[in-house]
């Protein structure tokens, strides 16, 4: 089957599958790439976003060929907790990139081995 063929089909579950893949692996690129803690935050939200987009296909009744194998609500539910999460964090992450920047007047990641306790 070639790649024209698989965008010609209707939507299924694989093709959210490939989604949620591909951003959970450009989260983890930036994750690794990025030396700014900005970049580092958006590879994480990215991650959980990746995350999130899987929970929600496995969970619907309307992309499952036997809908009887659904995980019904469950995966909204836990998408729902990872969307709060993501917010939470970035919230305390930004707080604390904010007060690292006041004080050293950079946010590089690397000049962070100086907040050891």
């Amino acid at each position: 089957m070639s790649f024209l063929s698989f965008l010609s089909q209707p939507v299924s579950l694989s093709h959210y599958l490939i989604v949620g893949a591909v951003l959970f692996v450009c989260g983890i690129v930036c994750m690794a790439t990025k030396r700014n803690a900005i970049g580092v935050l958006m590879g994480v939200e990215l991650v959980l976003n990746g995350a999130a987009v899987n929970f929600v296909a496995f969970s619907s009744p309307f992309l499952r060929a036997d809908s009887q194998l659904s995980l019904g609500l469950d995966g909204h539910l836990i998408t729902l907790f990872i969307i709060v999460l993501a917010a939470a964090e970035a919230a305390v992450a930004l707080a604390i990139a904010l007060c690292y920047y006041n004080t050293h007047a950079t946010i590089d990641v690397d000049e962070g081995d100086e907040l050891k306790g």
